[in-house]
């Protein structure tokens, strides 16, 4: 999925699964699974042959998942914006692009990827990830999104979405956006699973708001 920065697009349907965004902490959290999680995604990404493409950063769980991807043999792209070149300590021995600003390290990431893992992170990886179902939930991309964790870490975040839709902030079809995985091959075979067998968007003016909830 190499492209024109000038020219990519994150809004087309990809046909198999060859470049796999990970959003995750730079930092390695308090349990060791987490640390644990990101070697085994990056062992599966190499394994099946795709391309990894993650934030850019050596330390923490991003660290952790580019390290052991590109040990293992797989092709790892970082995206990083250069105010944060010298903070996240780039790894020499992989590919980076270096753009003007977080926003633009986003788009790159997204155009550059046929699906999107969300592992465990802080602040940053959330932004991403609301980010990403937003923009899903108005029809600018149909790539699969799925939140993984052995250790329950997004639980409490997978209840709020439920609560937004339970309180009518969200329809109920955004459920069928949001994938879950308890362990990498779980993870692997949903994200294949969702490009054969793509979500159905639904146009914006007619998901299930009704004439009550408009008054």
């Amino acid at each position: 999925m190499n492209q024109d920065p000038q020219t990519f697009r994150i809004d087309q349907q990809p046909e198999s699964l060859q470049s796999v965004a990970v959003f995750c902490g730079s930092s390695p959290g308090n349990s060791p699974e987490h640390m644990a999680l990101a070697a085994r995604v990056g062992e599966a990404i190499a394994a099946r042959g795709l391309r990894l493409v993650y934030g850019g950063g050596g330390l923490g769980l991003m660290g952790q998942v580019s390290n052991t991807a590109h040990k293992a043999g797989a092709t790892v792209l970082g995206v990083i914006p250069d105010v944060l070149r010298e903070v996240e300590a780039t790894q020499a021995n992989i590919q980076h692009v270096f753009v003007p600003d977080m926003h633009t390290r986003k788009i790159r990431m997204y155009a550059e990827s046929d699906a999107f893992l969300i592992i465990p992170g802080g602040i940053g990886t959330l932004e991403e990830a609301i980010e990403l179902l937003s923009w899903q939930r108005l029809n600018l991309h149909n790539k699969p999104i799925l939140f993984l964790s052995d250790t329950g870490y997004w639980d409490h975040l997978l209840a709020e979405f439920q609560r937004i839709m339970d309180e009518g902030f969200a329809s109920k079809d955004m459920a069928n956006d949001i994938l879950t995985a308890t362990s990498v091959e779980e993870a692997f075979a949903k994200l294949e699973d969702r490009i054969a067998n793509p979500r159905e968007r639904t146009p914006l003016g007619l998901r299930d708001v009704s004439v009550e909830t408009l008054a």
